[in-house]
Parts: structure tokens; sequence; C-alpha cells
């Protein structure tokens, strides 16, 4: 597997399957770095790093998602030395999926499970709120809403400014996104959800089963919209137990 800016991981000849990890909006692939430790050795965490942010601050963001996929999708093909799935979380989630739709349509190698994070149904997703358009002090007033900044680097207008233009081009990726019926993916589809997300509803995370003709399953943590930091033990169990027990494993 060449290096490439795009991924970040740390190789090891246990590994038997990758999972390709992506952010939320405005968010580092270096948030998953952690991970690593605490899955099983046979799983080899592969976070996605967009340009705008880390090592790459200094690149344009994307503010298509159609055409983050077309350049990303190249970037996947290209290491197909292991089985892989794919994880996204919120805007990560959107990306996940498209990606995977992406893949099939061009027939390249499928990931043999797709993991949505505090994601709604791409059918079910409620109108975009033009988050992407306020100016910086109520974006990061928004921001403090959704619990997931740093609370130091929203007291910080040094590191506010840096974060910032990452956050409004993803936002403006989760604006410019158009749902567009295609045929359905064909491996499992889990979708995690926080008990305490006011940001998604019920009713929005059960259209994911309409997108597989596989098995799509639900399952609920404790948490708001980042459930996945209070309880990411949790998560870390549940994802350890789908991939160790696919064929891909």
């Amino acid at each position: 597997m060449q290096p490439t800016p795009w991924l970040l991981r740390q190789p090891s000849p246990q590994r038997r399957v990758r999972l390709y990890c992506f952010s939320y909006a405005g968010g580092n692939a270096r948030a998953f770095a952690p991970w690593q430790d605490e899955v099983d050795p046979a799983i080899e965490i592969c976070a996605v790093q967009l340009p705008g942010r880390g090592a790459r601050w200094h690149e344009a963001p994307f503010t298509s998602l159609q055409a983050l996929v077309k350049e990303l999708a190249p970037v996947i093909a290209r290491h197909d030395d292991l089985p892989f799935a794919f994880f996204g979380h919120s805007l990560g989630g959107l990306l996940a999926f498209e990606l995977a739709r992406w893949c099939k349509l061009h027939w390249l190698r499928l990931p043999e499970h797709v993991f949505v994070s505090g994601c709604d149904a791409p059918q079910h997703r409620s109108p975009p709120d033009a988050l992407h358009l306020l100016p910086d002090a109520e974006l990061a007033e928004k921001l403090r809403g959704y619990n997931g900044t740093p609370p130091e680097v929203l007291a910080n207008p040094e590191l506010l400014a840096l974060v910032l233009p990452a956050v409004r081009a993803d936002f403006t990726l989760c604006a410019d996104y158009r749902y567009r019926p295609g045929l359905p993916l064909t491996m499992p589809v889990t979708v995690l959800a926080g008990r305490h997300d006011t940001h998604i509803a019920p009713e929005q995370l059960s259209g994911w089963a309409k997108e597989t003709l596989a098995s799509c399953r639900v399952h609920w943590f404790d948490g708001d919209h980042f459930f996945i930091h209070p309880s990411r033990d949790d998560v870390l169990d549940l994802l350890c137990k789908e991939l160790l027990t696919q064929e891909c494993a």
C-alpha cells in the first residue's frame, strides 16, 4: 500500500480487514488514531484525511460531495490489498454511502460492510439549513450546540480561525448534496445512533433499509450527536463484532 496524504494508517502483518473511517464536518482524521490500539489487531483503522485539515491544511477543501467522491474513489481502488469496510459519522456517513454507490456504479471493488453513524437516511434528510452561510460568530455558536468541537478551540479565536474554513466547506458539502435514486447496495448496512441526538429523528434512520438489498440494523448508544466519543468502547465493540464475523475477515 503506497503512502498517500489521503490515508492515515498503521500497517501491520496482523491486519486482515481494513476499516476506512470518514469524519464529521470539520473533523480531522487524527481523531480515529486512538481506535487502532483499541480494536482487534486483525482490523486496520485507515482514517481518510480530506484536504483543508491536518497536514493538508494548505489545500483547498472540497465544497461538492460529488467531486469529492469522484476524487476519492480511485484512491480507495488503488489500495485493494485487503478486504475493507466503510465507517462514517454524520457527514462522513453520507460520504461513505455515496462512495460505496460510486464503487458499485463504476465496477470497483465494494466494501464488505458500510457503517453509517449519526447520519439520517439520504432519502429522508432534513432540508439543508445553510450553516455554511452564517457569519463566523454564529457558525461557532452552532458548533457549540453540536457538542463536537473542543471547547478550547471555540474559546480561542486563533484556533477557531484555523478550523472554520474546513467546517464551512464541509457544511457546504451537506447543503450541496442532492439524493439521486439508484441501484441499492448489496452489502450490509449498520446504522449507529445516539439516544439523545436532537438532530436526527428515528424515522430518518429507518430509511437506510431502503438503500441495500442486504441486512440493515440500527444500534442505539448513550449520548447526543457525538455519542461516538463517550460511548467509544461500545461503538468499537460493535465494529469489531460485525467486521470479524464478516466473510472478509
